[in-house]
């Protein structure tokens, strides 16, 4: 059943005119009567025959499964990464990954957004290092006593960071935030000040360059609405869960640990997840459309939570304690 299933989507995947009996031979590299006999099911594929012909042809094993039992769902999942050279692949992984999505308008992306998403802090500037800084401290021993100040990012990776950053800016984004999407960073820059890892002037900096981010988000939410679409959703918890759309496939990504995701095209999972989220849309506001009054006062949220904790920082410098 399998197999028959795996040789379906292959066929349904290949270009007009090319023979699935073709396909099997120039991917596994076997005779015609070898790759016939595979495809008259006289002969089982192997495992390791399955998973070539999946490379090669960039098919999912998830497929297997559609037709069996929606409870078993074969996964991808990302590379660990513990070092700079770790994130740089990581962020041109991603790039790979996302490149495709440019080519059709049909093409899009459904981002719950639990925290600000990464590809607005991947500009280079020094809020994107210390974002670099964090990550890296959570995942990597070495970095345990390193402060902030002390930290330099490799340019390959600042560059790998702006060339995925400016591909995501491109797409078209359908995002879910509330007032807490950004409480993270908040807790990061507050963190790591109060340990003495990131000094007072620096740790202001940070906050200023969070409501430029913040900023760009609201401007781009007016000049692309068309490409970019911001819902508030005050009711459900977002949890950072990723659906590509694709007019011939949807990919689900969900993270399982601070960076790395697990990904899937199960069409079952997919569909699952796609009614989800198109729930928390139906709870949501679309800030595009709606007022001045409702905007503003949305982001205006997030600009006072800023404030507030630029405040606290200066307050702390000033006492000398909490």
């Amino acid at each position: 059943m399998f197999q028959t299933t795996f040789l379906e989507h292959l066929k349904n995947e290949l270009p007009k005119n090319t023979s699935t009996i073709e396909a099997v031979a120039t991917a596994l590299d076997i005779s015609y009567d070898a790759a016939h006999r595979r495809v008259s099911l006289k002969s089982k594929l192997s495992l390791d025959e399955s998973v070539a012909l999946a490379r090669y042809y960039n098919l999912s094993l998830d497929r297997l499964f559609e037709t069996t039992s929606s409870e078993f769902v074969s996964i991808e999942k990302t590379k660990h990464i513990e070092s700079e050279l770790d994130l740089e692949n990581y962020f041109k992984d991603s790039y790979n990954s996302l490149l495709p999505l440019l080519t059709q308008k049909e093409n899009s992306i459904l981002y719950s957004a639990k925290d600000i998403p990464l590809f607005y802090n991947l500009n280079g500037d020094t809020l994107s290092c210390f974002k670099y800084y964090v990550w890296l401290k959570l995942l990597n021993p070495k970095f345990a006593t390193k402060s902030f100040n002390n930290f330099a990012p490799k340019p390959n990776l600042i560059e790998a960071g702006k060339k995925l950053g400016n591909l995501y800016n491109n797409l078209n984004t359908h995002e879910i935030w509330d007032i807490t999407s950004i409480n993270s960073t908040l807790k990061q820059i507050h963190f790591y000040h109060q340990a003495g890892q990131v000094n007072t002037k620096t740790a202001i900096l940070l906050c200023d360059l969070l409501k430029d981010v913040i900023q760009r988000i609201l401007d781009k939410l007016i000049a692309n609405p068309n490409q970019f679409k911001l819902y508030y959703n005050e009711l459900h918890l977002m949890n950072n869960h990723v659906l590509v759309n694709t007019p011939n496939i949807q990919m689900l990504y969900v993270p399982f640990t601070l960076l790395s995701y697990y990904k899937t095209s199960d069409k079952h999972t997919c569909t699952e997840a796609e009614i989800f989220l198109n729930k928390q849309l139906q709870n949501s506001k679309l800030l595009n459309t709606a007022g001045e009054k409702e905007r503003n006062t949305f982001f205006n949220k997030l600009f006072a939570k800023i404030d507030a904790l630029k405040q606290l920082i200066v307050a702390t410098e000033l006492l000398g304690f909490e």
